[in-house]
């Protein structure tokens, strides 16, 4: 292998590397779920150990019986009621 050939792979290796760590920066994603509802959220947040919240990666898929709903802003349902902190 030449040394021209040698630094182009390195090269391209280098940056190749460098847009798959940077493009992980763009979009954290979760799903988090107290009980048998979840949601979707863009933030991770520290959640109060009483609120029960389970953190899931996005690609986390739910099984039979879970409920998704939806909500803008910080908090976690809690029964029917979202609440906010």
């Amino acid at each position: 292998m030449t040394k021209v050939s040698l630094r182009n792979m390195l090269l391209g290796a280098a940056m190749g590397a460098g847009a798959l760590a940077f493009s992980s920066f763009g979009a954290s994603a979760a799903v988090v779920c107290t009980g048998d509802v979840c949601w979707h959220t863009h933030e991770i947040y520290e959640y109060p150990p009483d609120a029960h919240v389970t953190i899931h990666e996005d690609t986390w898929r739910a099984g039979p019986g879970i409920t998704f709903r939806e909500h803008e802003g910080r908090g976690y349902w809690h029964g029917n009621r979202w609440e906010e902190w």
